[in-house]
């Protein structure tokens, strides 16, 4: 069976599901991704992901800033593609793109849906204490993330998981989805839908910076959550000793004291009471400076006499 692939993605998240649809056998005949965006100190227009490694390998990019005109869905319906496979494309799909390809539009969705239907499931389900993440590979319909499950895989989340650490993971098992998925499409089988449940629907709603700041009111456990799931965007950032710095790994303690008060400072780290327990902030960075360890850090305020 042959198969012509429309592909939609933007971040490097989408990379490693582009590389599985080109190694399936399947043809992707268009690529398409959000405009170029600036980017870096110099704000310079800069191509995403997805687009960088589509032209690496001669595949046709298309860069609408939406897709709701009547253009827009005659060019794609140009490429005649018989599945769109979309993966953190940016853009909502009108119920009219929906309908071009004859086998219909796949998403490839971080999360155990219901659960954390959205922009930001890696990051909520982390500061929600989840012990468990994973990937859908879901039939798109016009409501947001709520079509049928057509593959899942699972993924445990640690106590020293990351929003990096679980993005890069789940990049990975929604590629090895979407593989498995596209190997048994091309032999011939037909994907069987799996109704998500009504019950247990959250939204993970797009990360604000303003999240990013830490209030040692709260208990501890939920602060390092906070940090682990911020890292590496947008980084938790809090108030030390009147200083303010962003904090790139901590951990929940032991401890009393007036939230916000510094309870020790060692080459371990710098102990903060919180409104139960206390953090251990354990790397860190000064305004203007790079991230450190606390062992670094203690140093420096040693040689400055604090």
């Amino acid at each position: 069976m042959k198969l012509r692939v429309v592909f939609a993605g933007t971040p490097e998240f989408s990379v490693p599901c582009l590389e599985a649809c080109r190694a399936s056998g399947a043809e992707v005949v268009a690529v398409y991704t959000q405009p170029d965006r600036p980017a870096g100190r110099g704000r310079k227009l800069t191509p995403s992901p997805v687009k960088q490694a589509a032209l690496a390998a001669g595949i046709a990019v298309e860069q609408p800033e939406l897709l709701k005109s009547e253009e827009a869905r005659a060019t794609l319906a140009a490429y005649a593609p018989d599945l769109m496979v979309v993966v953190a494309y940016g853009l909502i799909l009108p119920r009219k793109v929906l309908a071009i390809p004859r086998l219909g539009c796949w998403n490839v969705h971080a999360s155990l849906l219901p659960r954390w239907r959205g922009a930001a499931p890696i990051q909520r389900a982390i500061l929600a204490g989840d012990d468990e993440s994973g990937v859908d590979l879901m039939q798109m319909e016009a409501g947001l993330d709520t079509g049928p499950v057509l593959l899942e895989r699972r993924t445990p989340i640690s106590g020293e998981d990351t929003g990096g650490s679980l993005h890069d993971r789940l990049s990975a098992l929604g590629a090895d989805a979407l593989a498995e998925g596209l190997s048994r499409v091309l032999s011939g089988e037909t994907l069987l839908p799996r109704a998500q449940p009504e019950d247990g629907v959250i939204y993970a709603h797009k990360l604000d910076k303003a999240e990013a700041r830490l209030d040692f009111r709260r208990p501890a456990i939920e602060l390092e959550r906070q940090v682990r799931a911020f890292d590496p965007w947008p980084v938790a950032e809090g108030d030390v000793a009147g200083e303010m710095l962003r904090i790139w790994a901590a951990r929940a303690i032991e401890g009393n004291g007036a939230p916000g008060s510094v309870l020790g400072m060692s080459r371990e780290g710098i102990d903060i009471a919180c409104g139960e327990g206390a953090l251990r902030v354990t790397a860190l960075q000064r305004s203007g400076g790079k991230r450190i360890t606390a062992a670094d850090y203690f140093n420096a305020m040693k040689t400055r006499g604090a």
